[in-house]
């Protein structure tokens, strides 16, 4: 994989562009910022992408706008960024919106409604099709707002102690989930339990979770829930494309010089764009090594995902009903996933799905 950098006078090399950064003015000022992240230091992808996001920040300004990172725990709890955020105990934080989704609904669709869109789709509605409009509305009575930083592309569906055949099988189930996914599944009878990741083995190990649900193979197997738990379930419904942000403290960030701005914004996009081909290229090796050592691979059934579907449209609806914001935003997701799903189905899946009939047949 190749590796991104982010230099004065240089540029930000992606996939297909080039993106320049700007040569810092004479007397520019020197700043210092804290990030707090919702992840552990030990993923090393996702905690990573805030350490690269600050490195290419740093190197964009010679070293005069520095941002220290901090992981979950050392300045504030996992799920508590936002609201470290919002009173300016830190000037910014990388955190998965749906972690708020108790102050503001809405705010699920900014990292992955239920059933919603794959990671490409969600970051092109995030800029083309009115999604960072909607959620920095959502932000704006915490004085915040976000900044794309990183998708972790499409969940897996997480680990369970027990096979699940039936949707008899999830009743009474304490699953480790974040964001929506949690409050649907509670309709079928599932108890969610929202944990930050660095606190989710242990309760997994402990009996105090019966399944979890994380990210995928490559983080999954760090945190080490194959040694606890047998059976690992696909895909994860609940987290289409898992996009994460930067949320930033709106006075700070009105405090900063316009060129500082400009390039915190680069560097988000560079580091997001590093974070989501870095999963691409440890993912699949990561998910043989766990089938190697005795992780059981297992689709969810269809008809527990068809009641899972039908709760999510029920549970969505129903929120609809009750908020402009979080109906303005449904509205705006569900129309833009099914212009994109139009050309997809008949460009990329009909592509992918050849290959892959190429590929099995080869083995």
């Amino acid at each position: 994989m190749k590796r991104r950098t982010f230099l004065k006078g240089g540029a930000v090399a992606g996939a297909t562009t080039l993106v320049a950064a700007p040569a810092i003015a004479q007397g520019a000022p020197e700043i210092k910022w804290r990030l707090t992240s919702s992840f552990p230091k030990s993923l090393d992808t996702i905690y990573g992408t805030a350490q690269t996001f600050a490195k290419y920040v740093a190197e964009a300004t010679d070293n005069k706008f520095q941002i220290q990172t901090f992981a979950a725990g050392e300045l504030v709890p996992g799920l508590q960024a936002l609201d470290a955020v919002s009173v300016a105990s830190v000037e910014m934080a990388q955190t998965p919106l749906y972690f708020y989704i108790g102050k503001e609904p809405a705010l699920a669709y900014a990292t992955g409604a239920p059933f919603g869109m794959n990671h490409r789709h969600q970051e092109s509605w995030w800029y083309f099709g009115g999604g960072a409009e909607l959620t920095n509305e959502a932000l704006k009575p915490f004085k915040t707002h976000a900044i794309l930083c990183g998708n972790s592309g499409t969940q897996m569906g997480g680990w369970f102690r027990k096979e699940i055949k039936t949707v008899d099988d999830l009743k009474g189930l304490k699953f480790r989930i974040a964001g929506m996914g949690g409050h649907v599944l509670a309709r079928l009878g599932i108890v969610p339990q929202q944990l930050a990741g660095g606190d989710v083995y242990a309760a997994l190990e402990k009996g105090s979770i019966d399944a979890a649900e994380f990210v995928g193979p490559y983080d999954d197997e760090k945190l080490g829930f194959q040694k606890v738990a047998k059976y690992y379930y696909f895909p994860g419904w609940w987290e289409g494309g898992a996009m994460l942000h930067m949320i930033v403290n709106d006075e700070k960030w009105a405090s900063l010089p316009k060129q500082y701005q400009a390039i915190v914004n680069q560097a988000a996009s560079a580091a997001g764009a590093w974070m989501l081909e870095k999963y691409d290229s440890v993912n699949p090796a990561a998910l043989k090594r766990l089938i190697a050592n005795g992780a059981e691979l297992k689709a969810f059934p269809q008809p527990v995902l068809e009641a899972c579907y039908n709760a999510t449209q029920e549970h969505l609806n129903e929120l609809a009903a009750k908020s402009d914001l979080f109906k303005r935003t449904k509205e705006s997701h569900d129309a833009y996933m099914k212009e994109l799903l139009f050309y997809t189905q008949i460009a990329e899946n009909f592509y992918d799905n050849y290959l892959l009939s190429k590929m099995r047949n080869k083995t």
